[in-house]
């Protein structure tokens, strides 16, 4: 039988599942899994980030973008594919679409790079852009690794499935501008702030946007708006957890849509963290999610393989 179709999405408090109390930490996970393979999407409270820790990071990203183009430019590196420092006005293109997402963004990856990661980046004009971007780095990343442990009990896996595979993971911290439209009529045909489209990795941990406009596309067809308390994140599967499970955690299509005419002229800022495996993790589906009645979907790659793929639809990586 079909999971009911969701409205909203659910809220959790992360305390349930770290607070020692075996009841509620059985609820968690079962909460959190049905969520999943509902509908892809949770409100986390309980998450480990402090307004205050929040408000500042805000405060320099937009002294970031608010700096003129020619001091940006400097931080864009087309070596590096967009995987660290600032990535221009239309340089990304959502997966099957034409047109260029209306938005600049900044990427940090893990703050002591091993192998071939590259090391990131920081803008000299704000010396405490980096501060404040390592210390939100730091804590999604730990709450991230407990929510994979919540995940992994729901797949009866070993609590500590996912510990290796993070480790020294390819995370981003994307600090996102959608940039005002002060010509809504001279933007392209079918432009939007970010088209439709599914996450590359295995979570996705987001702090509350500046403004509203992110939307999920229920399995019926329709779009309902995210929303989430000041004191919440949003967390959604991505298309690398998907794949681990055969499409039993859904990776749910979600957009940012343009606002109302009258709005175009004003900013919108976001702060999502994407929770990467190793370039080295199998990606191949796990045994337990396969069946007669759900046969395997996808071919067995790693995640270094299929990042390296999703790179070049974005038109990322040539």
């Amino acid at each position: 039988m079909e999971p009911a179709l969701l409205n909203q999405v659910p809220s959790l408090d992360l305390a349930d599942f770290t607070s020692g109390n075996p009841e509620q930490k059985e609820q968690f996970v079962a909460d959190l899994g049905s969520a999943f393979t509902n509908i892809g999407f949770v409100a986390i409270k309980n998450h480990g980030l402090s307004d205050a820790l929040r408000n500042d990071l805000y405060h320099y990203v937009q002294q970031f973008f608010s700096l003129p183009d020619e001091i940006k430019k400097k931080y864009e590196f087309p070596n590096l594919f967009g995987q660290r420092g600032y990535i221009g006005k239309g340089k990304e293109t959502a997966k099957g679409f034409k047109v260029a997402d209306l938005k600049e963004f900044y990427h940090v990856g893990q703050p002591e790079p091993i192998g071939s990661m590259p090391s990131n980046v920081f803008p000299d004009e704000l010396p405490d852009f980096k501060k404040y971007t390592l210390e939100v780095y730091n804590t999604f990343e730990s709450t991230g690794k407990t929510l994979l442990r919540a995940i992994a009990i729901y797949l009866n896996l070993p609590e500590d499935y996912f510990e290796d595979k993070v480790k020294n993971g390819d995370s981003l911290l994307r600090a996102l501008h959608y940039f005002p439209i002060p010509n809504p009529e001279l933007v392209p045909e079918g432009a939007v702030r970010a088209a439709a489209h599914g996450d590359i990795n295995l979570i996705t941990l987001l702090m509350g946007a500046s403004a509203e406009g992110l939307e999920v596309l229920r399995r019926d067809g329709e779009w309902i708006a995210i929303t989430a308390l000041p004191d919440q994140i949003v967390v959604n599967v991505g298309d690398m957890l998907d794949r681990l499970t055969n499409h039993k955690l859904k990776s749910t299509i979600h957009r940012v849509v343009n606002p109302p005419r009258e709005k175009m002229g004003t900013s919108r800022y976001s702060i999502p963290f994407f929770m990467h495996p190793r370039a080295d993790m199998d990606l191949t589906s796990l045994d337990s999610c396969v069946s007669a009645e759900n046969p395997k979907l996808y071919t067995n790659m790693t995640a270094g393989e299929f990042l390296d793929e999703r790179l070049r639809e974005l038109g990322l990586k040539k």
